[in-house]
């Protein structure tokens, strides 16, 4: 393992730098499931950190499921199946390491699951605030110039269509995935010509919410879904 350049940090911050830079050398692939860790006065060395800081970092990762210390053999990176794949750090190094065909493929498929009976619910519970939100979205999305400004009010749509579902559960999911959304959005808008492709879609989302229409609302999510799984299908594998 090669030695890792920090750059000058606080003591308050530097418990936070090496789990990040950890983290996304397990998740990106440079540490692999099975690899052991150098030994803590190695890797501490390397890192140039304290061995107490150095353990507390690895007490974060160890809580996100990426790595095992044991007593006789040492730290070792976990295989994948073991981390906690909807943990905010670990989605956000995915995303940072290029998200795979396999994993974009099942975040489509867990959008697929969720979020059209969350447009469906968000059609029978939504208030009046909780709707000018989702029309302020739809707004900002139209109005984007520039792919960056696109994905920002597509995020702020999804978001508002759960949080119209007066659900706990469904905004503490999204605030779970929301970087993965992110990324998503971003990469499925960038494979087509015209990054607002999609509004008409989203504009049918709006008007089954405001009009109350469960089942209009539901299919018309369902349709957004499917055109980015479409678009993403054009990732390499």
């Amino acid at each position: 393992m090669k030695p890792v350049l920090m750059k000058p940090v606080s003591i308050r911050n530097l418990h936070s730098h090496v789990v990040q830079e950890l983290g996304r050398r397990i998740v990106g692939g440079e540490l692999k499931p099975g690899e052991l860790l150098p030994r803590e006065e190695t890797l501490a060395e390397q890192m140039t950190i304290s061995r107490t800081a150095l353990r507390e970092s690895l007490k974060v990762l160890t809580s996100k499921g990426l790595i095992e210390t044991k007593q006789k053999t040492g730290t070792r990176v976990r295989e994948t199946r073991y981390w906690n794949q909807l943990d905010a750090d670990v989605l956000a190094w995915r995303c940072e390491s290029m998200p795979t065909h396999d994993f974009v493929h099942k975040l489509a498929e867990m959008r697929e699951i969720i979020e059209p009976a969350a447009a469906a619910a968000a059609a029978k519970r939504r208030d009046r605030k909780q709707l000018a939100r989702i029309k302020g979205a739809y707004a900002a999305m139209e109005a984007a110039e520039d792919l960056d400004a696109w994905t920002k009010a597509d995020l702020e749509f999804h978001q508002s269509v759960l949080e119209a579902t007066n659900n706990e559960l469904m905004v503490s999911l999204f605030s779970v995935i929301e970087t993965a959304l992110a990324t998503y959005f971003s990469l499925s808008a960038s494979r087509v010509v015209d990054f607002k492709y999609s509004l008409p879609r989203h504009f049918a989302v709006l008007e089954a919410i405001r009009l109350q229409q469960a089942g209009k609302a539901r299919d018309a999510m369902l349709g957004i879904v499917d055109d980015s799984r479409t678009n993403l299908s054009r990732m390499k594998r």
